[in-house]
């Protein structure tokens, strides 16, 4: 089996216009799709550091001198990186999707189309899952996590008919999730409506949003000028992030502006947003979500 296809893969290392001599960083390395490109570009004074949280992804380490695989979530990169006496870097590459390799492993609950205990943990060792969010929520807190994150409507009836059916018994698999959840899934939309309840469950397990907010805080900082950042997002609150903080530097609101109306930001955007094409999609029907943005430290 396959472990991971990567989207957009000369795209996404095209964007970070790569020195042969540079430092960069693959904060998403699953199967090594992207690092293994990023490698064939580097020179023998090039160096390459990843990251992954998923143990599993640790078994496809690259067998390179350049090369460094940290086993920690990308929202620790500075730390780790100073760790490794890494201060600069040229590049950050991200594929913020979760792997083929985790949605196609059923014991890892990401996929609807298994049963499956609720799991959902990228990293098996954090405490909280999706069974602890299922039955251990108030019905405040799990109507949050669907409308906020799962941008589903009927997240309060949901929310509601969930706490009701745990009064009795736990809900332990993704079977009994689905009936518990069935009125809510008409046969035309059960497969989009699904997607939504466990990408909501998904981010929330992982706690992705704040990773991806702390990640992205640091990547200025990180980033030598004329350094690029080059990122692939599969879902709308993922990308709004991005897009937003490439702009202006900021997740909400704007900028303090000056006395002539100016304001400063510490990146620019590179080309505009880049999309896989029907060919690849028709190749890895996954990639028909991914969104390339790109953007450069100024």
């Amino acid at each position: 089996m396959e472990y991971h296809n990567p989207v957009l893969l000369k795209e996404t290392v095209d964007g970070l216009a790569i020195d042969p001599d540079g430092v960069y960083v693959d904060v998403t390395f699953g199967g090594g799709g992207h690092s293994k490109e990023m490698l064939s570009r580097l020179g023998e004074k090039g160096r390459l550091f990843a990251f992954d949280q998923d143990a599993d992804a640790l078994r496809n380490e690259i067998d390179d001198d350049r090369f460094v695989l940290i086993h920690e979530n990308f929202r620790y990169i500075k730390r780790f990186l100073r760790f490794h006496g890494v201060k600069k870097v040229d590049g950050i590459l991200a594929d913020f999707g979760v792997s083929s390799h985790q949605f196609d492993v059923a014991e890892r609950g990401f996929s609807t189309r298994f049963e499956a205990d609720l799991d959902m943990r990228m990293n098996r060792q954090n405490k909280l899952s999706a069974f602890h969010v299922v039955n251990e929520y108030k019905e405040e807190q799990l109507k949050q996590v669907l409308l906020q994150y799962g941008e589903l409507r009927a997240a309060p009836a949901m929310a509601r008919l969930i706490v009701e059916y745990r009064e009795h018994e736990p809900i332990v698999t993704s079977e009994q999730l689905k009936t518990v959840l069935r009125k809510f899934l008409p046969p035309r939309h059960e497969n989009k409506v699904l997607a939504q309840i466990y990408q909501a469950i998904r981010i929330e397990v992982n706690q992705e949003i704040e990773a991806l907010k702390e990640f992205l805080l640091q990547t200025p900082q990180l980033l030598e000028k004329g350094g690029r950042l080059s990122f692939i997002s599969y879902h709308s609150l993922e990308d709004r992030l991005v897009k937003r903080f490439i702009r202006n530097g900021l997740f909400e609101g704007e900028p303090e502006r000056d006395m002539f109306g100016n304001f400063e930001v510490p990146l620019k955007k590179v080309n505009g947003l880049i999309v896989p094409s029907a060919e690849e999609i028709k190749q890895n029907n996954r990639a028909r979500s991914a969104k390339l943005r790109i953007a450069e430290k100024l």
